[in-house]
C-alpha cells in the first residue's frame, strides 16, 4: 500500500514540475513581445432576448394648450391709472445762465473776475501759467 501512495506522490511531483516548467517556458516566450490588444472574447453572433423594439410614430394631431381663464372680478382689480403717460418724461426748465459776477479777485499782481459771488474778503483764485495764485474777494 505504501508503494502505490509513493507512486502517486511521484507522479504527481512530475507533473507539477511539468506544469512549472511549461509555464516559465510560456513566461519566456511571451514577456519579450509587446502586448497587443486585440484580444476579443465572445459571440459572434448577437444575444437578444424579447421581441424587437418597436418604435410609435407621432400622433397624427397634438392635443390643444390648456385653456386660461382669467380670475373673477371680485378676486383681481386692476392697478388704478397713471397720472400722466409713462412713455412722457417729465419737462424740467433749463438753469439760470452763466453770467459773470461784478466782484474780483485780488491777488499781489493779478486781478480777475470772479465767476459766482462770494462774501467780501474771503479766499479766492486766479488761475495763473504757474498755478493757481491766491487772493481775496473785493
Amino acid at each position: 500500500m505504501s508503494g502505490m501512495i509513493e507512486r502517486v506522490i511521484r507522479v504527481l511531483r512530475h507533473l507539477v514540475s511539468l506544469a512549472a516548467f511549461g509555464s516559465v517556458l510560456a513566461g519566456w516566450l511571451v514577456l519579450p513581445n509587446p502586448a497587443s490588444a486585440r484580444v476579443w472574447f465572445g459571440v459572434p453572433f448577437p444575444f437578444v432576448v424579447g421581441p424587437p423594439a418597436y418604435y410609435y410614430p407621432p400622433p397624427a394631431y397634438y392635443y390643444p394648450p390648456p385653456a386660461y381663464y382669467p380670475p373673477p372680478a371680485y378676486y383681481y382689480r386692476a392697478p388704478p391709472a397713471a397720472p400722466y403717460p409713462s412713455y412722457a418724461a417729465p419737462y424740467y426748465p433749463p438753469g439760470p445762465r452763466y453770467s459773470p459776477s461784478s466782484q474780483s479777485c485780488v491777488t499781489g499782481g493779478a486781478v480777475c473776475p470772479m465767476e459766482h459771488p462770494v462774501a467780501s474778503g474771503s479766499s479766492c483764485y486766479c488761475g495763473a501759467g504757474q498755478g493757481r495764485a491766491w487772493g481775496h474777494a473785493t
